[in-house]
C-alpha cells in the first residue's frame, strides 16, 4: 500500500459512496486507475466492506465514556448479553488484566451517564466497575457530520 492509496481510504472512510470520477479527479489520477486500486484493494482484503452510517450513529453526544467492568466468575457472556441492549452503549469489548470486559458509551448528560451506571452495577454478575470520561478526541476513523 503506498500513500496514493491511503489517500484512496482516506477519502472513502469520509464517503464510500463517491464516484470513481469525484476520487479520480480529487487524485489526479484516472477513473481506470483508482477503480483498479480499489478492485486491488478488495482483492487484497485491505477494504473488506463498505458501510452506511445512520445520523444517529454520526451525531457526537456530549458525555462520552468508557467503563471497565469487572465480571464474576463465568458470567460475562450474560453480562455482554444485557450490555448490548443498552442503546446507550456503543461498543463492548473483552480484555485482559484487571478488567474483564470494557464499553464504550454516549450519553446526552450526566444525569443520563448516572442512570447508565446505575443499570450497569445492577447487572447480575458485575462485581465493579470503573469508569473515565473522554474530554477529546484528536483522531477518529469514525464518521463525522
Amino acid at each position: 500500500m503506498d500513500d496514493i492509496d491511503r489517500q484512496l481510504l482516506t477519502l472513502l472512510r469520509h464517503n464510500g459512496r463517491r464516484s470513481i470520477s469525484d476520487l479520480a479527479g480529487e487524485l489526479g489520477l484516472s477513473r481506470a486507475t483508482v477503480r483498479a486500486r480499489i478492485e486491488r484493494m478488495e482483492a487484497q482484503g485491505d477494504i473488506i466492506g463498505y458501510t452506511v452510517i445512520l445520523k444517529a450513529d454520526a451525531i457526537a453526544m456530549p458525555v462520552r465514556g468508557i467503563v471497565m467492568i469487572e465480571v464474576e466468575g463465568r458470567a460475562a457472556d450474560r453480562v455482554i448479553d444485557v450490555l448490548g441492549g443498552f442503546p446507550e452503549v456503543s461498543a463492548v469489548h473483552t480484555t485482559n488484566g484487571r478488567w474483564d470486559i470494557v464499553v464504550e458509551f454516549a450519553t446526552l448528560n450526566l444525569s443520563d451517564l448516572d442512570a447508565v451506571l446505575r443499570r450497569i452495577r445492577l447487572i447480575q454478575g458485575v462485581t465493579a466497575s470503573e469508569t473515565h470520561l473522554l474530554l477529546a478526541t484528536p483522531r477518529s476513523t469514525q464518521a463525522r457530520l
